[in-house]
């Protein structure tokens, strides 16, 4: 009898400790998280491929949840008005913010006094895509490769003029990388956006440009415009028959535009892992990989403490970066 009673007790117990465990976790994750609508922040207007990404994401996220993902909007200030908005958001898993290259890696680098920390201020949950350049030129240059284009800059230095869609952008720093490690001048022109750079490379008033592969893919089928290759390390389902720059005259070179979901700091570990499982779900989702390809993305998933390493890695390179092209800190 007295052992009956003591296994029962030990059993009650332990049943007891098992409740208190799983009440512990509930409440750290929430109690059958999410139970209200997610708030994703895009730190971007409406309409770009920043903002379709976002949408892309959540709506198949949404759907495997059954729960709402509502996507704020909060563009301006080259995307810190949205990013500080999220940095300051409570940290229960339900605000989240569409980060990527230019919020989190290169604005620490143009900001004297950003007004979040890029590392500190975010948990990072997943990479959802990222997305390539390509070195495009207006059919009146003679070159084909990346090798013939360093060739004909050395022999006409200063001559080569780059489209850019502004000082401190993406695309911007790839020229200057490219410039950096070609040992090469180019000019860059800056416009007031890829749009208008784009519509001066056809024009031939630019003779170059680093253009986000979907802008200029129908330029390029049509002649109007000739690729020479990709900014990514591998070559690209997109168009798999153009090199890659490393591979077509400048080993090493790489440059793309990352995009990845982050919540404030302090969201419980257990949303997180939660988050990043779902994410990468809907990534592995057919319709969400068409749509991604067709905006020049390639989706690619990564566990949380990849995703912060990366981001590390990358805010010293484009640290490097504008510090050698000498653009100083506002």
């Amino acid at each position: 009898m007295k052992e009956l009673i003591l296994r029962t007790v030990v059993g009650v117990t332990l049943a007891g400790t098992t409740l208190v465990a799983g009440d512990a976790l509930a409440q750290e994750k929430g109690e059958n998280y999410p139970t209200k609508p997610i708030r994703l922040i895009v730190p971007f207007p409406p309409g770009g491929s920043n903002d379709i990404l976002a949408r892309v994401v959540a709506a198949r996220v949404s759907e495997n949840l059954g729960q709402s993902i509502v996507i704020d909007n909060r563009g301006g200030a080259g995307s810190i008005i949205g990013t500080q908005l999220a940095a300051n958001a409570a940290s229960d898993g339900y605000t989240l913010l569409l980060g990527g290259t230019a919020s989190l890696s290169i604005n620490p680098s143009l900001y004297k006094k950003l007004p979040y920390d890029p590392i500190k201020d975010f948990a990072p949950i997943s990479l959802i895509g990222t997305g390539l350049a390509i070195l495009a030129v207006h059919p009146s240059l003679p070159v084909r490769t990346v090798k013939d284009l360093i060739e004909r800059a050395k022999t006409k230095p200063g001559q080569i003029r780059l489209a850019s869609p502004g000082i401190g952008t993406p695309t911007h720093l790839a020229g200057e990388l490219f410039k950096s490690m070609a040992g090469i001048d180019m000019m860059q022109i800056q416009y007031r956006g890829g749009g208008p750079g784009n519509i001066a490379l056809l024009a031939g008033e630019a003779s170059a440009c680093f253009c986000g592969i979907a802008s200029v893919m129908n330029f390029l089928k049509d002649g109007r415009l000739r690729g020479i290759a990709v900014t990514s390390a591998k070559r690209t389902a997109i168009m798999p028959e153009l090199p890659t720059v490393g591979e077509s005259g400048l080993p090493g070179y790489e440059v793309v535009s990352w995009f990845a979901i982050v919540a404030p700091a302090g969201t419980p570990r257990v949303i997180v892992t939660f988050l990043n499982g779902e994410i990468r779900k809907a990534l592995a989702a057919a319709e969400v990989k068409n749509r991604f390809l067709g905006l020049g993305v390639e989706p690619d998933g990564s566990a949380p403490e990849e995703l912060g390493a990366y981001n590390r890695a990358q805010i010293a390179k484009w640290a490097k970066v504008t510090k050698s092209a000498g653009i100083k800190p506002e």
